[in-house]
């Protein structure tokens, strides 16, 4: 469990198949000097909001690996190449609820149709799939690239929806979100109280 609340910003340093004749990926990530420090292998990181988990540790030279899936890399967006990434590790129960609950399971790819500056701020807006739409709400928590937002408008469209986020300069400085541009793929989570809501308003009413 995360909270959307990015800890630092690592690097994708190689992406090399894992094993021969695979798709699957072995990713190597530097992180900031120090941020490994409490890590031990096996645990959760989310890497642009997709938890992965950490296979090999090199806290010496602040570096560590994660396996991927070719499912996971076909449903998530920026994770096959060398680049920058949000990270975020995992939440402990003493920990503050900086952002909202996050799962660091990507529901969807959004793509960036407009990034224009609103004075100091930026106003970033996405077009998501249809399948999120219904979970979108003005003033309602999304998670884009690890990093929880606050949706500030919608707008309905034929294949989909558009939201809009405003980006104040402290989450532009220390998130990856001030380098996207307009046709870049993101990765999107829904709020999970929204999840379980829309589940108890749709689901199948159980048997006697």
């Amino acid at each position: 469990m995360f909270t959307g609340i990015v800890t630092g910003i690592g690097f994708i340093t190689q992406v090399a198949p894992l094993g021969a004749g695979t798709h699957d990926k072995r990713l190597k990530i530097t992180a900031p000097a120090g941020y490994l420090d409490d890590v031990e292998l096996g645990d959760s990181i989310a890497l642009n909001g997709a938890c992965m988990t950490v296979t090999v540790l090199d806290r010496a030279a602040s570096r560590f690996s994660i396996d991927i899936s070719a499912e996971s890399l076909a449903r998530t967006a920026a994770l096959d190449e060398p680049g920058p990434v949000n990270l975020e590790k995992a939440l402990r129960a003493h920990d503050r609820l900086g952002g909202h609950l996050v799962t660091g399971h990507v529901d969807g790819i959004g793509t960036v149709v407009g990034f224009q500056p609103v004075g100091e701020s930026r106003e970033l807006r996405i077009e998501a799939p249809g399948a999120l739409a219904r979970f979108l709400a003005y003033k309602g928590s999304i998670t884009v690239n690890g990093v929880s937002l606050t949706v500030n408008r919608v707008e309905d469209l034929p294949h989909g929806c558009a939201f809009s986020i405003n980006l104040i300069p402290h989450t532009l400085e220390h998130t990856t979100l001030g380098s996207l541009a307009p046709g870049r793929a993101v990765n999107l989570e829904i709020d999970l109280i929204a999840r379980y809501v829309e589940r108890m308003l749709t689901g199948a009413v159980p048997r006697p």
